[in-house]
């Protein structure tokens, strides 16, 4: 009766190892494939362009125009809701 149980045993374990071989195998591939495909760049790709530095004066120029835009945004939306209450 062991000896039965341990044959058994024996032949999952073979059969679990031949599988896990041939799911090693396909990851492998899978893996080869992937690493293929992430080299591979279309032939008119262009490198990014370097980020543009912004000096301290044009920062500060363009926050004034951005809470201006705001300012007149807020102030167009409240009179917006003044207007759709009163009617």
């Amino acid at each position: 009766m062991a000896n039965d149980i341990q044959r058994v045993i024996e032949r999952a374990l073979t059969k679990l190892r031949s599988e896990k071989s041939r799911i090693d195998r396909q990851v492998s591939a899978l893996e080869t494939a992937l690493a293929a495909v992430r080299n591979t760049g279309s032939d008119n790709a262009v490198a990014p362009r370097p980020r543009r530095k912004m000096s301290a004066e044009a920062r500060r120029a363009l926050a004034m125009r951005m809470k201006a835009y705001w300012a007149k945004r807020r102030a167009g939306a409240k009179a917006q809701t003044k207007k759709g209450s009163k009617g």
